[in-house]
């Protein structure tokens, strides 16, 4: 038995034994409480003093006990939100703080991909779509720049691992990860919070709620973020400083409450964010090992090229809700719009092979470009009805509408020669979206102890891509369409062993639209497209209050199976993605939640996951590295060209250990609480492409955060120092690699003062 086998397995058999013989503790008190608008009220149960509060996650459209939800599901809110933001970083910071969780970019704050039990999508290109939904206020976020919308003032962080393809739709079969932000009450509150750090660090963030009249109430929230410079370039040319920022971002709502069965919430929201892509350095890698080479500065970025980036995005919704006899009706409407700019060095130095080689290492040939979204627009509708009745059948029904229109220029520079930008050399992508859906959930309460749920959804979906080539010797147009349409269900259910014991199964599908790209380097280039992935998943788990509600655990096994799974491929020596579809892809493992008030005094997270994923498809290849990496897969070679084989590669960026832990220690000091909270993040190795190789394997990763501070006031004045990756592990977490051995690093060790007062 393989030591991943025996983890589960003791891991399943220590649940079990706690299922048959649970600690009985007292028995709460129960009172209704109004959820967030949108969804129904739920009961809340009372909590003595020292035991955990309840958790309400509206995972199934509805406001539930995450205990009696039949999936797998980690939240995240409050303090631990708060620590896990510090050193202002962006949405990245959820990296590894929830078990099979990994976020990444190759953008810096812009432009996440996301990965839940390995699935995920490594594609570059700016209209990517990714098997992971991200959900804001109840509105898809479709396009990868809207994703890095940034956190703040929000009530809580909800990830549901595994297919949500009947509640939630399309491009969403690993999972959806939802962010509800505070909403408006009818009673004056708020916070503001600042932070100073390190590189120049000032972080502002805050929230106003002011009820306007008995029906009327606002609430304005927003974040400023700023970060100087640290990085330089020693050359005369180029850009001569890197990596600092600023990043803005606000949101006013209006709820509207005319009358006890009415509501109408208004959302206007938006971000505008300045500062520099991801630096791609050259040749940082040491040939023949995954270490970085001796002597490396990080303070240091010798380069030819320019690197600037700005996102603005900017939307709004409206979300209605009618309480009526027996039914509740919802109407949500969305619209997101988005500009951007990001230029880079992509070779990561200076020097070609035309010029004498300089910089660090050899650098073949020049690559410099920019990639822009002049246009984009996205629109989307929901309506949605559930039931209120009080009977063992409940059941919600919906329609929903979604339309996307977007346009790519890619744009080619070269800080070596005269007549930038390469205006007469340049590619350009434009992309229409259209999706529709009817959907169906059914909850039925067979006995006190057993309810079944299952779901239906019907998607059409129709994209027109069209890739263009322009030249001073010609020009290429080069269309592709497809229409799809797709069935996904679930079906699950819950029993309670005992009162604070449940047990879960679910089987569920999900689906994935067809991916079209097409970034042509030349004319002669053409576009590639991906059909449609599909997915079918099992699960089953055990979620349990312990020692008097003092503790609470949740376990999860599970195994997918993912067909025609669509997969990115580099190209070789050339800047440009390939789309493909592998025969199939598999994943099975465990996830493990912990949380525990182990005193008065102290209290403890951990989270733990492996994820076992392997591609199976026997005539699968991909090129490999242009960069004299060394390929530690099968090579053959297909009509000259030299190919790598990877059948039974694990899935690009799918660490199979990821582990969280956090501990905080409080103790009561004159009028108010002095504490100190720490948490820690794993992950294994992991794959930065399709293909092995030695180079392009990143280290296991260990970060750790520190945040000592004192609360006084009742908890209304907040004050502490901070520290974000203490021990100040830096490694390289991704790379390019058609040019040379190019790595991209994680965010080095960070630290500053916070205060933070509450109204």
């Amino acid at each position: 038995m393989t030591e991943p086998t025996r983890y589960a397995a003791r891991t399943l058999i220590a649940l079990a034994v706690a299922a048959a013989f649970p600690l009985h503790g007292a028995v709460a008190q129960e009172a209704r409480q109004p959820a967030a608008d949108g969804m129904s009220d739920v009961v809340v149960e009372k909590r003595q003093p020292g035991q955990l509060e309840q958790v309400i996650v509206t995972a199934q459209r509805r406001a539930e006990n995450i205990k009696d939800v039949p999936m797998s599901i980690a939240t995240v809110k409050g303090e631990k939100l708060d620590v896990l933001t510090s050193g202002g970083q962006d949405i990245r910071f959820l990296s590894g703080r929830s078990p099979s969780v990994a976020i990444e970019s190759d953008y810096g704050r812009t432009f996440p991909r996301f990965y839940i039990r390995g699935l995920g999508n490594t594609d570059f290109d700016l209209n990517a779509s990714q098997p992971v939904g991200l959900v804001m206020d109840d509105i898809v976020q479709e396009n990868p720049m809207l994703k890095g919308f940034p956190v703040f003032d929000v009530d809580q962080v909800e990830v549901l691992r595994g297919p949500q393809g009947t509640l939630f739709g399309r491009n969403s079969p690993a999972g959806v990860i939802k962010f509800d932000s505070a909403k408006p009450v009818f009673k004056t509150e708020g916070y503001l919070s600042a932070g100073f750090g390190k590189d120049r660090i000032r972080n502002v963030d805050g929230a106003y709620n002011i009820p306007v009249s008995d029906t009327v109430a606002i609430r304005f929230s927003g974040q400023s973020q700023h970060r100087g410079n640290r990085v330089d370039n020693n050359r005369p040319t180029g850009t001569r400083e890197f990596e600092g920022y600023k990043d803005n971002a606000a949101r006013l709502q209006v709820l509207v409450k005319p009358t006890s069965n009415f509501s109408a919430l208004f959302n206007v929201h938006g971000r505008d964010m300045d500062g520099n892509a991801t630096l791609f350095r050259a040749n940082i890698l040491k040939k023949g090992t995954n270490e970085l080479v001796d002597n490396f500065d990080f303070g240091s970025y010798p380069t030819d090229g320019i690197n600037e980036q700005h996102l603005k995005n900017k939307g709004a919704n409206l979300r209605l809700r009618w309480d009526l006899p027996g039914v509740t009706l919802h109407s949500i409407t969305g619209y997101e719009t988005l500009d951007f700019y990001s230029r880079a060095d992509v070779d990561g130095g200076y020097g070609a092979v035309y010029a004498p080689p300089m910089g660090p290492g050899f650098i073949p040939f020049v690559v410099e470009t920019a990639d822009v979204i002049p246009n984009h627009k996205q629109l989307s509708q929901e309506f949605r009805a559930e039931s209120t009745n009080k009977g063992p059948l409940q059941w919600i029904a919906g329609v929903f509408f979604f339309k996307e229109d977007i346009q790519i220029d890619s744009i080619s520079f070269d800080s070596l020669a005269p007549g930038n930008p390469q205006n007469a050399n340049y590619a350009t992508q434009e992309q229409n979206a259209k999706s529709w859906a009817a959907f169906g959930s059914v909850n039925y309460a067979i006995n006190d102890r057993l309810k079944v749920r299952g779901g239906l959804r019907y998607t059409s979906d129709k994209k027109d891509f069209v890739a263009q080539r322009i030249e001073t010797t010609g020009r290429t147009y080069l269309p592709l369409s497809d229409d799809s349409t797709n069935v996904s269900w679930d079906a699950s259910g819950t029993y309670v062993v005992t009162k604070d014991t449940n047990v879960f199964a679910r089987i569920a599908t999900g689906y994935r639209a067809p991916s079209m790209q097409g970034r042509l380097n030349d004319l002669a280039s053409r576009p590639s497209m991906a059909g449609a992935e599909k997915v079918l998943s099992y699960e089953a788990g055990i979620k349990q209050d312990l020692f008097d509600r003092r503790a609470r655990l949740s376990a999860t096994v599970f195994h997918y199976r993912v067909k025609d799974k669509q997969l990115t491929a580099g190209s070789g020596t050339v800047n440009m993605n390939q789309l493909l579809n592998a025969d199939k892809a598999t994943g099975k493992g465990v996830e493990l939640d912990i949380q525990a008030n182990l005193s008065d005094a102290l209290s403890m997270t951990f989270g733990s996951s492996y994820n076992d994923t392997e591609i199976k498809d026997s005539s699968l290849y991909v090129l490999p590295c242009g960069s004299g990496c060394t390929v530690t897969n099968p090579v053959s070679f297909v009509g000259g060209t030299r190919v790598a084989l990877i059948n039974g590669n694990p899935l690009p960026r799918a660490p199979k250990w990821q582990h969280n832990f956090t501990l905080k220690y409080s103790v009561p000091v004159a009028n108010g609480e002095a504490y100190a909270f720490t948490d820690w993040s794993y992950r294994s190795s992991y794959n930065f492409f399709l293909y092995e190789a030695v180079e392009y394997k990143a280290k296991d990763l260990l970060e750790g955060g520190l945040r000592v501070g004192y609360k006084w006031g009742d908890g209304k004045y907040d004050l502490a120092l901070y520290g974000r990756n203490i021990t100040d592990e830096v490694q390289s977490v991704g790379a390019i690699d058609f040019n040379n051995l190019t790595g991209i690093l994680n965010e080095p060790r960070t630290y500053g003062v916070q205060f933070k007062m509450n109204f």
